[in-house]
């Protein structure tokens, strides 16, 4: 039997799944790294970090499942998107990587506006300028950073900084990287238009292609760091969302995705190109050839409930370690018997400003309602319930564009979680359903890096016969019922708030 290997690089630690060739996991390690803030709404990472993380799981499974490295038929990467990595002449990492959830560079989205300006760049990538996205980041050490930026002398996206690690080639993909603002969605390359309105020499970007095509084999040096056999293929990969859409079958019309993870996101699958012109949702490529994705990224889903855990769950973090059990369990156990709307609080999960579909980096965290009476326990439902209400805003602007679906798969850390499962259901008022196979985005990788090698004859082909569901998990009527006030009260807090959120941020 041949198997597949799905490196997934997230914001918390990298994955590594070895999988046969039916896509049932053997054998899973994870390796977590640090987020940097220098500076409040700053996020960076080190590479080196990522690096490190890719080795040791490679490691891992290939002990794990005492699989001999030389049946690996292929390896495909899925990655956290918009992450700028910075190499000189050399290969040498510059900088620590500013990642997707950095919101510094609202100077430099007002300088790309102005120099592409904001329809043309819509019109263009699909997308508009966002602080998360990598063009801005690209300016900020230009304005901020003259000296890096004139060593540098190739651009890369986090996971395609991993794959360079490993094959000694510089690449992208086109899922990855139409969330650069420098890629044109129409002719699935970078826009000259755009590059040159920004003044961004095109050699700094490699060339882009397809999510499933090859894109070099494991280097000797690669080998040895890793356990892997020399000459094994690696397929580009997808960004995470793209990847999660593809492990979770999410690859044809009328099918979606949500993902609670760090960041939350609600993904539909679209033979054509479907733009919001007013850059609430983002288009991009999708990992299938020549088909796209509509969808929107709230930046703290699964990063709220963390930031609660660390801060007010000290004493549930260690009864769960003595039991063996996953805090979060206990948590979401708690959270079930405090009563829809929480007690009347609301909670607005904007800890690093917020992206769909605001688009404000100075939006914050904020508790609404909070008096005596609440508990930590209330504050847990309310966060749990913040985060569906962002997605359910998502949710209305697809609507609005005429994107529909009639259920909605679930993935994420959010999605292996029942309680969460149901608040999705009764908020979106959709049927929510998962697939038997949990590892979502290294699956999506694993399925690319088989259809490049051959093994798969398509990505959708792969999933037909790959992907199995579980029973859905339908929405209850009378807690859409209950819901229905408490998110619309969600949706005019922001409104009101806004000026007060910029306020802020000058003093």
């Amino acid at each position: 039997m041949k198997y597949l290997i799905g490196i997934d690089l997230g914001t918390s630690g990298t994955k590594t799944v070895l999988f046969d060739e039916l896509g049932k996991a053997v054998a899973s390690s994870t390796v977590e790294y640090p987020l940097y803030q220098p500076e409040n709404g700053w996020a960076e990472q080190d590479p080196a970090d990522w690096w490190n993380a890719c080795t040791k799981t490679l490691q891992s499974v290939l002990a794990d499942s005492k699989v001999s490295a030389k049946d690996i038929a292929g390896i495909g990467f899925s990655g956290q998107m918009h992450g700028l990595v910075m190499l000189d002449e050399n290969g040498e990492v510059l900088r620590r990587s500013i990642i997707w959830c950095d919101g510094r560079t609202a100077d430099e989205c007002a300088e790309i506006n102005k120099l592409v300006g904001v329809t043309r760049l819509v019109e263009i990538t699909a997308n508009a300028a966002l602080t998360s996205f990598t063009a801005g980041n690209i300016l900020w050490v230009r304005n901020n950073e003259p000296d890096i930026y004139k060593r540098c002398r190739y651009i890369l996206l986090p996971k395609d900084y991993l794959r360079y690690k490993l094959t000694g080639k510089i690449g992208a993909e086109v899922a990855d990287a139409s969330g650069m603002n420098l890629l044109d969605i129409n002719t699935r390359s970078w826009s000259g238009e755009v590059l040159s309105k920004l003044d961004i020499d095109p050699k700094l970007l490699p060339d882009v292609c397809e999510s499933a095509d090859l894109a070099g084999k494991i280097t000797a040096e690669a080998a040895a760091a890793t356990g892997l056999v020399e000459g094994t293929p690696v397929v580009y990969g997808a960004g995470d969302n793209a990847a999660a859409a593809v492990g979770t079958g999410v690859v044809d019309d009328g099918k979606a995705f949500i993902t609670l993870g760090t960041s939350g996101v609600l993904y539909a699958h679209s033979n054509k190109v479907s733009i919001d012109t007013t850059g609430r949702v983002n288009s991009f490529c999708a990992a299938v050839p020549g088909a796209n994705a509509v969808f929107g990224c709230s930046l703290a889903a699964g990063m709220s409930l963390q930031w609660l855990r660390n801060n007010f769950f000290l004493p549930e973090m260690k009864a769960a370690e003595g039991l063996g059990q996953d805090p979060y369990n206990i948590m979401t156990a708690q959270a079930e018997r405090i009563p829809i709307g929480a007690n009347r609080l609301i909670f607005l999960p904007y800890l690093m400003g917020e992206r769909s579909p605001l688009l404000d980096p100075n939006a914050r965290g904020v508790f609404f309602g909070l008096s005596a009476i609440h508990s930590k326990y209330d504050m847990l439902r309310a966060v749990l319930e913040g985060v569906v209400y962002a997605q359910r805003q998502i949710l209305d602007v697809l609507s609005d564009m005429g994107v529909t679906f009639s259920e909605i798969y679930a993935t994420g850390g959010g999605g292996s979680s029942p309680v969460w499962r149901q608040m999705i259901a009764d908020v979106l008022q959709l049927p929510v359903v998962t697939i038997q196979n949990r590892e979502g985005p290294a699956l999506g990788a694993a399925i690319l890096a088989g259809v490049g090698t051959g093994l798969y004859k398509s990505v959708s082909d792969a999933c037909k016969n790959i992907i199995k569901t579980n029973p859905a998990q339908m929405p209850i009527k009378e807690n859409s019922v209950r819901y229905k006030g408490y998110y619309e009260l969600y949706s005019e807090l922001y409104p009101t708030m806004k000026g007060s959120f910029s306020k802020l941020a000058g003093l």
